[in-house]
């Protein structure tokens, strides 16, 4: 969430003000402060720190290479576009449903 800006009340304080906002942070040697997260806190901390990715489908996803022809190419990201899924989104379907019919 976007902070809001408090460039002008920087500039209406006063240097003693100012310094008695920020002595906290002059503070040496605030490692001692620290201790070991909370299982809630660590799990919070580890959703944070991942980083974004492929959501994981069933047992994750195998990267290949089709050739496809270029007009079956064209008309089959028509259809996908139409459907409002990926070209990947189309395949799958494409093969579950061939593979439906032979009863797999």
């Amino acid at each position: 969430m976007k902070q809001p800006s408090n460039k002008r009340l920087r500039a209406v304080r006063s240097a003693d003000e100012l310094a008695r906002l920020t002595a906290e942070f002059d503070r040496e040697n605030v490692v001692d402060e620290f201790h070991a997260l909370s299982p809630a806190s660590r799990r919070r901390w580890t959703n944070v720190k991942r980083k974004p990715g492929r959501p994981r489908k069933g047992r994750g996803v195998k990267v290949i290479s089709v050739s496809v022809e270029r007009t079956l190419l064209a008309r089959s990201d028509a259809v996908a576009r139409r459907l409002g899924v990926t070209r990947a989104g189309l395949i799958e379907r494409g093969l579950k449903a061939i593979l439906a019919a032979q009863g797999e």
